[in-house]
C-alpha cells in the first residue's frame, strides 16, 4: 500500500540557534502590567542577577494567594524558578493531558486554575472557543519565538508554545534488527516483517500520544491516516496507555519496534538498553507544550507573568538543564540543546484547527479499533 504523504511543516533543530530574535508589540496594554523580561544593563544594575531584576519589577503587584497551574510536566523544578524570578508562589497541580482535561471540565464554571500548562496543545484550543481562556494578549517574550513556534501561536493568541517534542520517534531493538533491517519511516512500519512487534502509547490517555495520531490523520487525509493506523492494527499493532508502558514492553521485548515519546526514547539508551533511536528525514510528529490563562483567573498579572517567564531563554535552558522532561525543541532562541539530541532532528505537527476539531473522532476511533 502506498501513500501520499503530504510535505511537512518542519523545524531543525541546528537552524533554531541561528534564527535572529523579531520584535513584535503587545497586543494588549494592561494595567500596571507585571514583566518578567531583563533590562538593559546600565552602570546602576550592573551586577545585578537577572532573578534579583525581575523581583524587583514585579513588585507592584501584592500576591494574596499562590498562583495554580494544572500540568504535567517541570513539577519538580518550575516553582521554584518562578519563585526565584519573580518572588511569587506557584502551586501545581500534576496530571496527565486525560486528567488535567477532566478536571478543568469538572470545574467548568467554577475554575480552580490559574494557568494551565501542558502538551495538549488541541485540547487547550478547544478551551478557548468555549471562552474558558484569556485571548487576544501577547507576552513581551513573544518577540523571541522562532520562527516555527511562531506559527503554532492561534489567531486568538490563547496560547503559547514553551517547547516542541517528539511525540514519536521511531525506536528499535538492536538485537532483533539490524541498522538496516530496521524501519527508516513511518510509512514502513506496515511492512509485514514488523507484524506484532510494533507498539505506542493511547491517544486518548497519553498527552503526546494523540498529536502523534493527529499528524497521520492530518498529512495523509482522515480516511487515509484511518487506512494506515488499520493496517497497523490488522498487522497485530498494540496500544499502551502511556509511553512508560510502550518503554516497558519494548525492554521486555513484548514488542521490539515503537512510535515512542523522545524523552523515553533517550532514557532507555541512556540505561543501557538495546535500543536505536531513528529521526525520520521527514520529520517525527511533534507534541507541543503550551500555556494559557484562565480567563477567570483572579490574578491576571501574574498569570501573564508566569507565561512570559516560560518563554525566557534563560528559564527554556533550566528546563533543558535540569528538567525532567530535558529532550524538547525549544520554543525561543538562543537555547541550546542537550549534546544527546540529534542535531538534525526535525519535528512536524498537525494543524491546530485541524487537530481541534477532529479531537473526539480520532480519539474514538482509536478507542473503537484498540477494543478490537
Amino acid at each position: 500500500m502506498k501513500y501520499n504523504w503530504k510535505t511537512l511543516l518542519t523545524v531543525s533543530v541546528s537552524a533554531v540557534s541561528v534564527l535572529a530574535l523579531s520584535a513584535c508589540g503587545s497586543a494588549e496594554s494592561a494595567s500596571a502590567p507585571v514583566s518578567t523580561a531583563a533590562v538593559t544593563e546600565t552602570p546602576e544594575t550592573k551586577g545585578e542577577t537577572a532573578a534579583e531584576t525581575t523581583a524587583a519589577e514585579t513588585t507592584a503587584v501584592k500576591q494574596t494567594k499562590p498562583l495554580v497551574v494544572y500540568l504535567n510536566d517541570f513539577d519538580a523544578v518550575i516553582p521554584e524558578l518562578f519563585k526565584k524570578a519573580t518572588g511569587y508562589d506557584v502551586e501545581v497541580v500534576v496530571g496527565n493531558g486525560a486528567e488535567t482535561m477532566s478536571r478543568i471540565a469538572a470545574e467548568k464554571g467554577n475554575p480552580q486554575w490559574d494557568v494551565v500548562w501542558i502538551d495538549s496543545m488541541y485540547d487547550v484550543y478547544n478551551l478557548s472557543a468555549d471562552g474558558e481562556l484569556m485571548t487576544d494578549w501577547e507576552p513581551e517574550n513573544a518577540a523571541n519565538l522562532t520562527d516555527f513556534s511562531k506559527t503554532l501561536v492561534p489567531e486568538n493568541k490563547s496560547f503559547y508554545p514553551t517547547d516542541i517534542h517528539a511525540a514519536g520517534v521511531l525506536v528499535y531493538r538492536t538485537d532483533e534488527f539490524s541498522e538496516e533491517d530496521a524501519p527508516k519511516t513511518f510509512a514502513e512500519l506496515t511492512d509485514e516483517k514488523y507484524a506484532g512487534k510494533i507498539g505506542m502509547a493511547d491517544p486518548g490517555v497519553a498527552a503526546p500520544a494523540y498529536p502523534l495520531a493527529a499528524y497521520f490523520m492530518d498529512a495523509l487525509g482522515m480516511e487515509g491516516g484511518q487506512e494506515y493506523f488499520t493496517k497497523l492494527f490488522d498487522q497485530g499493532l498494540k496500544v499502551f496507555p502511556k509511553n512508560p508502558q510502550v518503554v516497558q514492553a519494548l525492554a521486555s521485548g513484548e514488542i521490539s519496534v515503537a512510535m515512542l515519546q523522545e524523552t523515553n526514547a533517550y532514557d532507555m539508551v541512556a540505561s543501557g538498553e538495546p535500543i536505536s533511536i531513528i529521526w525520520p528525514e521527514s520529520g517525527a510528529p511533534g507534541s507541543t507544550r503550551v500555556a494559557a490563562i484562565s480567563a477567570s483567573t483572579s490574578q491576571p498579572e501574574i498569570a501573564k507573568a508566569f507565561v512570559n517567564f516560560l518563554l525566557e531563554t534563560k528559564t527554556q535552558q533550566q528546563l533543558v538543564n535540569t528538567g525532567d522532561e530535558g529532550y524538547f525543541e525549544p520554543s525561543v532562541n538562543g537555547v541550546t540543546l542537550k549534546e544527546e539530541r540529534d542535531p538534525n532532528a526535525k519535528l512536524a505537527v498537525a494543524d491546530i484547527v485541524f487537530g481541534a476539531e477532529n479531537e473526539a473522532e480520532i480519539k474514538a476511533w482509536f478507542a473503537d479499533m484498540s477494543a478490537h
